[in-house]
C-alpha cells in the first residue's frame, strides 16, 4: 500500500480514536455514578443495577475498539497494516473502508467466523 493510502487511513484512524477515547470515557464515568441515595425499593434499586451494568458494558466495548484502533496505528508504523494476519495476502481497500481496523481480508475473516459459529455475522 502507498504512503499517501497508509496516510489516508491513518487519518481515519486517528479520528476514529479521539471519539471513541471520549465514549470510553463517558461510559466509565456513567457506570461509576452513584446515584442510589434517593432510591428507596428494591424495584428501583434493580433498575439502577441494571442501568449500570449497561453503562459497564458500554464502557468495556468502547474500550475494545479503542485497543483495535491502536493496534491498527501499530502495524501503520510497523508496516504491516493492510496485510491480512492469517494468509499474508494484501486486505481489499473497500474492506479496510467500511473496517479501517480489519486485521484479515474477507475470505480469513469468513473462515474464522465460521469456526467460531459465527456465521450469521456479515464478512466485509
Amino acid at each position: 500500500m502507498n504512503g499517501e493510502k497508509l496516510e489516508h487511513f491513518r487519518k481515519i484512524l486517528e479520528q476514529q480514536l479521539q471519539q471513541h477515547v471520549a465514549k470510553a470515557s463517558a461510559e466509565q464515568a456513567n457506570a461509576l455514578e452513584s446515584d442510589d441515595d434517593g432510591v428507596k425499593d428494591s424495584v428501583d434499586l434493580s433498575l439502577l443495577d441494571v442501568s449500570k451494568e449497561i453503562a459497564f458494558r458500554l464502557s468495556e466495548r468502547e474500550s475494545q475498539i479503542v485497543a483495535d484502533i491502536d493496534q491498527a496505528l501499530l502495524r501503520i508504523r510497523e508496516g504491516s497494516y493492510g496485510i491480512c494476519a492469517s494468509c499474508g495476502q494484501p486486505i481489499n481497500e473497500r474492506r479496510l473502508e467500511a473496517v479501517p481496523t480489519a486485521r484479515y481480508d474477507a475470505q480469513c475473516q469468513a473462515l474464522i467466523e465460521s469456526a467460531n459459529g459465527d456465521d450469521d455475522l456479515p464478512s466485509l
